[in-house]
């Protein structure tokens, strides 16, 4: 509890309450014109229509009041007041709250990568760095990598964090520390990435430079309805990037979690390969997975 003393002034209309600490660095005079969208202390003081003025500056605070009051009776109201918000923001000022961030861990299908989801959007669109070379301009991938020896890959989307370790460790003897390291790192506000995200509409603008044919428009409408949310859900993205009319074959490419993923060739015959027989059979027989 801050520790507040009354103490009159040479001036009958002010008197100083003077707490044990130094309020802010140098001083405001504040009236009832002044901007105190800031102050909730001055807020407070104002709303008694018998105070004029407010003088803030080292250890006190200077209240200025009308004749239609006096002293004795206003005095210990507003000495509450005073500590109640100092102890609500002891430097005056609005204290803007820290964004926080929730983090946990999620197991993928992949059992080399790990997903830390957030409990606030991370970027809007997608960045994923494969090697320590392509983190330069992605600060959270770039301190991952320079904290922990064992991450080969992350891919970051929407709200969350997808790593990949190399054999060095299981994910039960590491995750609890890259959780705390990513939840430190975004708590502290630092960027992400200073390269412009992928947008999950465009995924493939750097691997072709086409428009889909009205097949593959099929295909991939397909895949965006039914495929890719349960895919994007375990920390990967799967998009169409071939399709050969004469095999009746569709290649995918796999990121994220899904990239590598032991399961994903069986995922992909098992699964898709069938979602997409059953709707566009005149069009897909096969199904090939590539790697991004």
């Amino acid at each position: 509890m801050r520790q507040i003393i009354i103490e009159p002034t040479e001036n009958p209309k002010v008197m100083k309450f003077v707490t044990d600490y130094n309020l802010i660095p140098g001083s405001v005079e504040l009236d009832r014109e002044s901007d105190i969208s800031e102050i909730p202390l001055a807020q407070e003081l104002f709303n008694y229509p018998f105070v004029n003025r407010i003088f803030i500056t080292a250890n006190f605070i200077a209240v200025a009041k009308e004749d239609t009051v006096e002293w004795d009776h206003v005095s210990e109201s507003l000495k509450n007041i005073i500590e109640d918000e100092l102890l609500a923001n002891p430097r005056i000022y609005l204290q803007k709250k820290k964004e926080m961030y929730q983090i946990y861990s999620e197991m993928t299908p992949n059992p080399a990568v790990m997903k830390f989801i957030s409990s606030k959007m991370l970027m809007d669109g997608f960045i994923e760095v494969k090697s320590r070379e392509e983190a330069e301009e992605v600060p959270l991938a770039k301190e991952l990598y320079e904290a922990f020896d064992f991450v080969k890959e992350i891919y970051v989307s929407d709200n969350f964090v997808a790593v990949t370790r190399d054999g060095q460790f299981e994910w039960h003897e590491i995750m609890n520390q890259v959780r705390s390291f990513i939840a430190e790192f975004l708590q502290a506000g630092k960027a992400i990435s200073n390269a412009e995200p992928h947008k999950h509409e465009n995924p493939m603008l750097k691997i072709i430079n086409r428009e889909y044919t009205n097949d593959e428009q099929k295909i991939s409408d397909i895949l965006n309805e039914y495929v890719a949310p349960a895919v994007e859900n375990d920390g990967g993205k799967i998009s169409l990037i071939e399709y050969d009319q004469e095999n009746k074959t569709a290649r995918m490419l796999l990121q994220g979690a899904c990239s590598g993923c032991p399961s994903s060739t069986a995922t992909l015959k098992n699964g898709i390969q069938n979602i997409l027989k059953q709707f566009v059979p005149e069009l897909v027989e096969n199904v090939e997975a590539v790697n991004g």
